[in-house]
């Protein structure tokens, strides 16, 4: 499950770095629902580092 997240995160920064990509409107919806969730302060920021270590203990 390791390799597994390597890659999604490869891919990722793959994304970041060229986005010229369009979201489709239900994925654009669910980044404006989030969004709102931040800025209204019911959703905290996470630490992409600790999760990723989260997600790899739970799957060891």
């Amino acid at each position: 499950m390791t390799e597994e997240l390597s890659t999604m995160e490869m891919l990722w920064n793959d994304l970041c770095q060229h986005s010229s990509f369009e979201l489709s409107n239900w994925h654009e919806s669910v980044l404006n629902s989030c969004e709102q969730q931040y800025v209204g302060g019911s959703q905290l920021p996470m630490n992409w580092e600790k999760n990723k270590q989260q997600i790899r203990n739970k799957i060891e």
